[in-house]
């Protein structure tokens, strides 16, 4: 066999030798001019190349409330940044996919077809090498319900190793099913047996096909790396895979993270007492079961929660901060999630927790005071807000510490001048506790007590201030006037920025160690991964211009004016 295939191989090295030669000499010619032969020319290291981006398809939210962190907002803003980094259009390519298995096929023909030859060339007759090519891969995962809700941005992990657990975890199950099954006598258990097979069985095969969609993708994109292609995961990390570079998004503990560090600004926790506590209710919606029936992963709300507590915690610790409801309190932790979390995917049912949590004390009591409601996406927002009404609540977030009114803020908004106003106030005592007018006559006492309760009754009706992540443009009037009073975004335009920036640096055979925005991270498992990053934007009714309408992400109708 060894003498049968020397000619083969003696051939193959003298057309090697050839092709050695032949590139020796187009060295020697300037690398922008034309080939006679085939009339094609060849890029150089100057020129940015090609980028290839592989997004999934947009899901869609519950009652097609649509958030801003949306895949299909991203790809505009990055084509639009690739071009100003001097690609050209015919060299940007978008493909979208709605499942893992699909993705996985594309890029894997992708790769092949550009490597099928030596390299391949662009409609303009341009011959691209491979390290001119730079792959974009937002890897398609599965969401969901709770956690779609916050766009399609937030961070996850593909591993092939949690599939397989699971597959042989089901099979080992299968087997003892399968034996107690024979042992049944009665036609109602044979039934159920065969029901649950079935469903085992169909789970099984769910999960070998991720399993086999997730090598798929990984064989590609390494085979995309050893033939010097550049790899750009985005958003979600695959483990045990290194990229040549990672772009983080967001994640649950920084979304939990950016709305209780808002809710200590404006509250000004700070210079709040034990007397005078401030009172605040944590929402943490999860779905508590699949669509398979099984348990969900709660990773998401576990980490969520971190991130608040890892803010409020000191405060609730300090006796300043107070839950209504009871909920929290300064001896629990960052892993006491399961206090505050709720089955969100029943209908009704953020409206049942919160009406529970702020139960008044009998019909006729005035609402139960509360300063602050974090409830952690814009669609549990719009609910709170609803029943918020509903409870008798009144007024706005615009009341709470003010600096300007609404028709400042709406004037804002529109172009015009701001109406500032003071800030309001908040004394180190609440009015019940403080002893002050104890000398004071009867007749006193009783005006000032009278006053006194009204302002109360007044101060726990309070709208309060209520939180939300995704900027759905759905909630954006509800922003301005001022019933939610914040949400939040990625900087979707600086991201694209930075992303394009390492894409030309990458396909120049650069690092990306003059990037600012790029940090080394463990990605996957991995460590030293060069991390793209920016912080999330707090978005409210003061700073939705700058960060909303101006940017060109809303329009001025989308908020309601």
């Amino acid at each position: 066999m060894v003498f049968t295939r020397r000619p083969a191989a003696v051939l193959t090295a003298i057309v090697a030798a050839c092709a050695m030669a032949i590139s020796l000499t187009a060295c020697t010619t300037d690398a922008n001019s034309q080939d006679t032969a085939d009339d094609r020319t060849t890029v150089t290291s100057s020129a940015p190349g090609v980028v290839a981006m592989f997004t999934p398809s947009d899901g869609i939210t519950l009652n097609q409330q649509t958030p801003l962190n949306k895949w299909a907002k991203l790809t505009p803003n990055l084509t639009k940044a690739l071009t100003s980094a001097g690609f050209k259009k015919g060299d940007i390519s978008h493909t979208t996919s709605d499942s893992l298995d699909k993705q996985s096929r594309a890029i894997q023909d992708y790769v092949v077809n550009h490597l099928s030859g030596s390299n391949t060339t662009d409609d303009a007759g341009i011959v691209i090498s491979p390290d001119n090519i730079t792959l974009l891969v937002a890897p398609v995962v599965e969401a969901d319900a709770s956690t779609r809700q916050y766009g399609d941005y937030v961070s996850q992990e593909l591993s092939t190793a949690d599939t397989a657990e699971g597959s042989d975890s089901t099979d080992s199950s299968d087997s003892s099913n399968s034996s107690d099954s024979s042992d049944s006598s009665t036609g109602s258990d044979s039934t159920d047996d065969s029901s649950s097979d079935a469903s085992k069985t169909a789970g099984d095969s769910k999960n070998a096909a991720q399993a086999e969609a997730v090598d798929r993708l990984v064989s590609s994109l390494k085979l995309a790396k050893e033939s010097g292609m550049h790899v750009v995961l985005m958003g979600n990390s695959i483990k045990g895979y290194k990229p040549d570079a990672f772009v983080r998004f967001s994640d649950a503990q920084a979304i939990g993270k950016l709305q209780a560090e808002k809710i200590v600004s404006k509250l000004e926790l700070s210079k709040a007492s034990k007397d005078n506590p401030k009172y605040i209710e944590v929402l943490m919606p999860y779905t508590a079961v699949d669509e398979s029936g099984e348990a969900s992963d709660s990773t998401f709300v576990q980490e969520a929660f971190r991130g608040i507590w890892q803010v409020l915690g000191a405060y609730y610790q300090k006796g300043v901060v107070e839950s209504p409801s009871g909920t929290l309190n300064g001896n629990c932790t960052e892993d006491d999630w399961q206090s505050v979390a709720y089955d969100a995917s029943k209908e009704g049912s953020t409206a049942k927790v919160l009406d529970a949590r702020l139960a008044k004390a009998d019909e006729h009591a005035s609402p139960t005071r509360i300063d602050g409601i974090i409830a952690m996406n814009d669609y549990i927002a719009s609910e709170v807000v609803t029943e918020l009404d509903d409870l008798g609540y009144t007024g706005s977030a615009a009341d709470i510490n003010p600096q300007i009114t609404i028709s400042g803020i709406v004037g804002n908004i529109t172009g015009k001048k701001d109406l500032s106003r003071s800030d309001v106030p908040d004394p180190i005592k609440s009015p019940e506790k403080d002893d002050s007018a104890d000398s004071t006559d009867s007749a006193d006492t009783q005006d000032d007590s009278t006053a006194t309760d009204k302002t109360d009754k007044t101060k726990d009706s309070q709208w309060p201030l209520v939180t939300g992540y995704g900027a759905y443009v759905s909630n954006i009037p509800s922003i301005v006037n001022g019933k939610q009073w914040m949400t939040g975004i990625e900087d979707r335009q600086t991201l694209a920025e930075n992303i394009a920036e390492a894409c030309a640096l990458l396909n120049k055979g650069q690092t990306l160690t003059s990037m600012s925005s790029v940090r080394n991270t463990e990605v996957g498992g991995k460590k030293k991964v060069p991390t793209i990053s920016g912080p999330l934007l707090a978005v409210s009714a003061s700073n939705l211009k700058v960060t909303l309408i101006d940017p060109g992400y809303i329009s001025l109708a989308d908020a309601g004016l």
